[in-house]
């Protein structure tokens, strides 16, 4: 589970260098090195331009990237073992100082839930409720969650990859 790491101290006036978050990331995405599924995080931007007259849109690594920027995280699922994972799940932590874009989180094949209490416990959008300020519960919103987990219907063979998705706004 990996989150953009000290962004206060990493950062000067809320820009935020990712390249050296995504080398947290990778480094932290598979805690046992040896399990077979590793995960590989890439985080990207789009970026917007008008070619012969129609708008384009191409990802570019999100090198920098400041308040109001939307960030497209797309992990790598791989199974680098000799033996096929029957439904493997993949949890990922909401990158400290981003919140989850409602609805992102993508995975084809993929059952997708959230967390709204740093992973310990996970269920569909729906079913989530949180502690208001007034200490009552409140049905969660996106901005609520810390942790996303796709849980793939199929096996991964292996030296097989699947893809997930999910976007986040930069605070």
């Amino acid at each position: 589970m990996s989150t953009f790491p000290s962004f206060a101290k990493r950062c000067a006036g809320f820009v935020l260098s990712a390249a050296a978050a995504l080398a947290a990331d990778l480094a932290t995405a598979q805690e046992d090195p040896a399990a077979p599924l590793q995960i590989k995080s890439i985080a990207e931007v789009e970026l917007r331009s008008v070619q012969a007259g129609r708008e384009a849109v191409k990802l570019v690594p999100a090198d920098r990237v400041a308040p109001g920027d939307r960030v497209i995280y797309t992990l790598e699922v791989r199974n680098t073992g000799a033996a096929p994972i029957a439904t493997p799940s993949v949890t990922y932590a909401i990158p400290e100082h981003t919140r989850y874009v409602a609805d992102s989180a993508v995975g084809p094949g993929a059952e997708v839930s959230y967390s709204v209490d740093a992973g310990r416990s996970f269920a569909a959008a729906v079913d989530l409720t949180v502690r208001g300020p007034d200490g009552r519960p409140r049905p969660a919103v996106a901005g609520d969650y810390t942790h996303i987990r796709w849980q793939l219907k199929n096996s991964l063979k292996p030296n097989s990859v699947a893809f997930v998705r999910f976007r986040t706004l930069v605070k």
